[in-house]
């Protein structure tokens, strides 16, 4: 481990011949290769037809993400089954779990909010805009000072790119996956590029279709309510909207809907992730006039922090990306990347398959770093939200309709 984490110092200050280190995976469906796969719904630009007058006009609907790309010399078309920033987000979401069960010990931030009897926390792994989010800009300390007026909160808003210390020793994460201080208003706002990087593509995507519909045991009657104010009433219908408030039984979640063609799966050939840890953004981060060692050292226990964080989120022998989407993982490839020789970057393997190994060397990475000098709170900073954002939160809590779909 000593020989890993020394070679992992190195590479990140720049002082060795390793640029990078790449991990290549490759997946199959859990019901096996063919079976479709769930790609994430995002809204696309494509034509749709106006309700009013039945023509077709440009529009956004939901959609797939494909594209073109280069796949072993070859232009391959591709479905993103999941992006950069779902990655990351998994990522962040182990180690978030890791701190929870006490496995590791990462700086956070932490909004605590009870709201309609529910305890609910926002930290900087799973919040929007990480640190940087509006939450915490609009949030205060235990003993009610604002959040960005605290001795913690004043550090991160006035870091610069060139001594980032506060959120390596607060909010460390936002230096691995990437951070922007939009949020605050300022003459300059600090934008740290993530140094980790992944993405799972299905490769010949073959689209599928699927027929969506709703049975009604009873036979309700499809357009026969109307609202009132205690809820809803059947009226007297055969089947076009009446007078007044009458709506399909579907807007009250009843009635038979018939099964009508949508947007489906897909079948792909080979299913790929790519993850990358770039040396060169770790050799980036800059840290004031910190001492050369604690330099070195901290470049190191971010590196080791990315390596955990992916493989807590993807050593497992399976995942789940969304309903529809299990895969299994079938072989997967860790390397050091290196400097070229005659037009082909050298390789060589790194043994670090497992989440144990990674925490392995995370927690001796942190032992180097805090005897460089690093100050490595062992607790979150706890926050609260101000009485504006409370209010909001209660509010949400109390809309009837929050959460629900959109459509039938």
């Amino acid at each position: 481990m000593e020989a890993l984490y020394e070679r992992l110092a190195e590479a990140a200050s720049g002082l060795s011949a390793d640029g990078a280190i790449r991990v290549t995976a490759q997946y199959e469906p859990v019901a096996g290769v063919g079976a479709p796969v769930a790609p994430p719904t995002v809204k696309v630009k494509q034509m749709i037809k106006d309700p009013a007058t039945g023509k077709e006009k440009e529009g956004d609907g939901p959609g797939q993400l494909f594209e073109d790309r280069w796949v072993g010399g070859k232009e391959v078309q591709v479905v993103l089954l999941d992006q950069r920033q779902s990655q990351a987000n998994r990522c962040e979401t182990a180690l978030l779990e890791a701190v929870d069960l006490g496995d590791a010990v990462v700086p956070h931030l932490a909004l605590h909010v009870t709201a309609e009897g529910r305890a609910l926390r926002m930290t900087n792994l799973d919040a929007p805009h990480r640190s940087r989010d509006a939450y915490f800009r609009d949030a205060l300390d235990e003993s009610g000072v604002k959040f960005d007026e605290t001795d913690t909160g004043r550090a991160l808003h006035d870091t610069g790119t060139g001594d980032v210390r506060a959120f390596l020793e607060s909010a460390p994460s936002d230096l691995v996956f990437g951070l922007w201080d939009s949020h605050r208003k300022r003459r300059v706002q600090l934008k740290v590029p993530r140094t980790y990087t992944s993405e799972m593509v299905g490769l010949d995507p073959l689209r599928g279709v699927r027929a969506a519909g709703r049975f009604d045991k009873w036979n309700f009657p499809g357009d026969q309510v109307e609202l009132t104010a205690d809820g809803w009433r059947p009226v007297e219908g055969t089947g076009k909207k009446g007078k007044g408030k009458a709506l399909k039984a579907s807007a009250v979640g009843h009635g038979m809907i018939p099964p009508v063609e949508g947007m489906g799966g897909v079948t792909v050939r080979a299913i790929e992730r790519n993850a990358t840890l770039a040396m060169a953004g770790l050799r980036a981060l800059r840290f004031g006039d910190a001492p050369k060692e604690y330099v070195r050292a901290g470049r190191a226990l971010l590196a080791a922090l990315a390596l955990l964080g992916d493989r807590l989120a993807f050593a497992a022998p399976a995942v789940r990306l969304r309903s529809g989407c299990d895969l299994l993982l079938v072989s997967e490839r860790i390397e050091w990347v290196g400097r070229g020789r005659e037009g082909v970057a050298v390789t060589e393997p790194l043994e670090l398959d497992t989440a144990g190994q990674a925490l392995e060397l995370f927690e001796f990475a942190r032992i180097r770093a805090e005897e460089a000098g690093l100050k490595w709170s062992k607790e979150p900073v706890r926050l609260r939200p101000n009485t504006q954002v409370q209010q909001a939160i209660e509010r949400s809590f109390r809309l009837e309709g929050i959460g629900e779909a959109e459509g039938e």
